[in-house]
């Protein structure tokens, strides 16, 4: 493959909760850094988690690009809100590679382990954040700032407008 065709390997870190009309407006941000990041194609790197993750899945898609999963435990999966499996299916059945951290469970160990793989596989990250700090290990501040610390490019997208929605139980 040519230099220049060779795929630009972006990662994704951000809010799981958006509320529907943020939804639409971090596709479109999405969509525009995508295609701003870089001339060559894309291949993404995602935890595919709700929000944030499945839509910049979309976005890739949308912009020809591929994407690979990094499945932060084996019962992920589990983890996913009923309503929202089948969109998780569809997206990990479209990645080109899924990745295992190796954790048997999911919890804030095994998604720190699945962040951390990620930004050793990416060379830009795409944050959505809407800059406040989080409350976890795994937190997207966390990762901006170890993505940061790495030297990797980060580029942190808020739209106007955006809301986070309240957690459901």
């Amino acid at each position: 493959m040519a230099p220049d065709r060779v795929p630009v390997r972006v990662g994704v870190t951000g809010h799981i909760n958006l509320t529907p009309a943020t939804e639409r407006l971090v596709a479109d941000a999405l969509r525009v850094e995508l295609r701003r990041t870089s001339d060559r194609p894309v291949h993404g790197v995602t935890c595919l988690a709700a929000g944030t993750d499945q839509i910049f899945a979309r976005a890739v898609l949308d912009s020809g690009g591929t994407y690979e999963v990094i499945l932060p435990a084996r019962d992920y999966r589990d983890t996913i809100r009923p309503a929202s499996r089948a969109d998780f299916d569809e997206l990990l059945n479209r990645a080109t590679q899924v990745i295992h951290t190796g954790y048997r469970t999911s919890g804030t160990a095994a998604y720190v382990a699945a962040n951390r793989e990620l930004l050793l596989r990416v060379q830009r990250l795409l944050a959505v954040w809407d800059g406040e700090p989080g409350c976890h290990a795994a937190s997207t501040d966390r990762t901006v700032t170890l993505a940061r610390a790495r030297g990797i490019p980060t580029t942190v997208l808020w739209p106007a407008n955006s809301r986070r929605a309240s957690r459901e139980p």
